[in-house]
């Protein structure tokens, strides 16, 4: 396979890191072209896997569909992973498309409405929800032969491999999937006031302050309330103790009805822990209109707010080595077997001083790289082969999990 990774920031790296170690006698991955936007981070992140000549940096605008193109043709590229901010991810994906290239991400753009109505139906809420760019083009890449498989990090993408494994081997109907995202991470002696986004910012502030959606078919479907709602405790295992979590938008409430529904899925929602001074950040943000990404007039120049914030922001590549403690993720995933009720929680913890020390990555980042590397495994090696536009849960989940213990990757399952 030869790939081509658009975005070498904190968790493109990561996933490199993870396919070399993966597939050091490149049995499946012959050559990756690392592209960014600031052609000095690519040549950085390539410097990193010096001694395997697989790896070479080239500059690419995510945002510019043609430039796009003319890499993937010119360096033979057949498969695309999408690592860049989710701004792009339609860009790259049509520009996949265009030049006859398998593709990946580990998540897909969506763009709210300025004043969303909320409550039932998310096309009263949204222009264009979540993944609906890329499943509305599910034919087109079927007809074509080709393959796209969105949302292959860790939430969404292995928790969305939990589910489908609790769908067909562990219960007879799942009625209710719901993905936690927590942990217990901390730095010690931190200034009480210091502010974390742990993950990209642009998707930080896309996906928190958003319209937050959860499915329920027995309300009619989608129903959208505004950022924070939904606010509970959940005993994490693991020792991480309890978290508070609230919903946030997320493409797993969107993918998992999409191919879940045939095994009795009802209900399905997202929910994450979030640092109080990150919280009391962003609703300050987002009252000052600084998370908007229509351009404003500073003096002679125009800015995106959202550019700004994002650029000033501590970045996630470069925290993580004074955390302690884990990232958390998994799916708690309610059904019935046998007659009888039964509830599991299906999870992958990530302890962020293994994490560095293994990986030279926080655990955010490494734990999302770690579940797209082993994704486009399988895509390379030929295990998930189909035509069309697809997520995790789509393909059988036992290959994935066999890959998760022949690498480590921890996953365990909790009988609540």
């Amino acid at each position: 396979m030869r790939m081509m990774l658009v975005g070498a920031g904190a968790v493109g790296e990561s996933i490199l890191k993870v396919l070399r170690v993966r597939d050091p006698g490149r049995s499946w991955l012959s050559e990756v072209l690392v592209c960014d936007y600031d052609l000095k981070r690519a040549e950085e992140v390539v410097e990193k896997l010096k001694g395997d000549e697989r790896f070479a940096a080239a500059r690419a605008d995510a945002t510019n569909q043609a430039e796009l193109v003319n890499l993937m043709q010119k360096h033979q590229i057949d498969f695309v992973m999408d690592a860049a901010p989710p701004f792009a991810s339609k860009t790259i994906f049509d520009a996949a498309f265009e030049a006859g290239a398998n593709y990946g991400n580990m998540g897909t753009w969506s763009e709210p409405m300025d004043e969303p109505a909320y409550g039932p139906g998310i096309e009263n809420s949204y222009i264009e929800p979540m993944a609906k760019h890329h499943f509305d083009r599910h034919e087109a890449w079927r007809e074509k032969g080709m393959m796209a498989v969105v949302c292959m990090g860790i939430d969404p993408g292995v928790v969305n491999v939990f589910a489908k494994y609790a769908a067909t081997e562990l219960l007879d109907e799942i009625t209710e999937v719901h993905v936690k995202d927590g942990g217990n991470l901390t730095v010690p002696g931190a200034d009480p006031d210091d502010i974390s986004f742990g993950f990209n910012v642009w998707t930080v502030l896309d996906e928190v302050m958003n319209p937050n959606v959860e499915y329920d078919a027995d309300q009619g479907g989608f129903f959208v309330e505004k950022a924070f709602a939904g606010q509970e405790t959940f005993l994490m295992p693991e020792g991480v103790g309890v978290n508070t979590l609230v919903k946030v938008e997320h493409e797993e409430v969107v993918t998992l009805p999409r191919y879940l529904a045939r095994y009795g899925l009802k209900k399905a929602s997202f929910k994450i822990s979030l640092d109080d001074n990150l919280v009391t950040a962003l609703k300050v943000l987002d009252k000052l209109g600084l998370r908007s990404i229509h351009p404003a007039q500073v003096g002679g120049v125009t800015v995106v707010p959202r550019d700004v914030v994002a650029a000033c922001a501590p970045q996630p590549k470069d925290i993580g080595a004074e955390m302690q403690g884990m990232m958390l993720v998994g799916a708690h995933c309610i059904g019935t077997k046998n007659g009888k009720h039964k509830e599991y929680f299906i999870y992958q913890p990530f302890d962020n001083q293994m994490s560095m020390e293994v990986w030279g990555s926080q655990a955010v980042v490494a734990q999302t790289g770690f579940g797209a590397a082993l994704a486009i495994e399988l895509i390379g090696t030929g295990v998930w082969k189909d035509k069309g536009v697809f997520a995790p849960e789509y393909f059988d989940p036992k290959p994935y999990l066999r890959l998760m213990d022949e690498s480590g990757f921890t996953w365990k399952v909790q009988e609540l």
